[in-house]
């Protein structure tokens, strides 16, 4: 199997604060995988480190084929486009459009061919099933129809693994399980996806492995368990 994710004896710290410590783990191309535990378990801080928002400095890991360990500050933005990462928040920029939000991340990625963009921004939109919105705003759409164009915007660069950090976190229960199945049917396809959750309701209607934040220490955890 090809490992999108290896992290053999990584301590995650805060500064100087021991946050997490001893995390062996693997993600193999195509899972799915969950992140549970409290708030204040580490969760966003072992996400941190995946993104290189939190330096590495114990430990070995690599995130698809990049050393986090050895990882520079000019090479984090090459490893965020081979991640796909969708906040609780949406993080959409509210002064343009969808279509003009899409456009902007293609531009600020390196490319350049304007119809290629455009056939790309219609491609990712019809992957989330709102190929039609391109021209609303986002305080024109909902919280459901906001967190698809999060999906549709982490999509953009074809990553290797989809980073999703409570994106049911500000949902009703029924948006929520649209919002999983887009996501499901994304996994689907080939794309590897992890995703921080507190909703126990998605994990066990879509059971899939999944991994614990708790007592300083990341393991995965049987299902009935959770």
């Amino acid at each position: 199997m090809e490992q999108i994710l290896n992290l053999r004896g990584v301590s995650i710290f805060q500064r100087e604060n021991l946050i997490l410590s001893d995390i062996n783990l693997a993600i193999n191309k195509g899972d799915f995988v969950y992140l549970i535990g409290k708030t204040g378990s580490g969760k966003s801080s072992f996400i941190k480190t995946l993104y290189g928002d939190l330096p590495l400095t114990e430990g070995e890991g690599s995130i698809v084929d990049f050393d986090l360990k050895t990882l520079k500050e000019k090479e984090i933005p090459f490893l965020r486009r081979k991640l796909g990462i969708v906040f609780q928040d949406f993080q959409l920029l509210n002064d343009r459009t969808i279509a003009a939000n899409l456009l902007f991340v293609l531009k600020a990625t390196g490319w350049k061919d304007k119809e290629k963009m455009e056939a790309k921004i219609d491609e990712v939109l019809d992957k989330v099933g709102m190929k039609t919105k391109n021209f609303k705003y986002p305080h024109q759409l909902s919280g459901g129809e906001q967190q698809r164009i999060a999906i549709a915007r982490a999509l953009l660069n074809d990553p290797e693994l989809i980073i999703a950090d409570e994106p049911t976190g500000n949902l009703d229960p029924q948006t929520s399980m649209e919002v999983m199945q887009v996501l499901q049917e994304i996994n689907k396809n080939g794309r590897t996806i992890l995703m921080a959750t507190h909703d126990y309701a998605l994990i066990l209607k879509y059971p899939s492995k999944t991994l614990k934040c708790d007592g300083g220490k990341v393991f995965e955890v049987v299902q009935k368990n959770v």
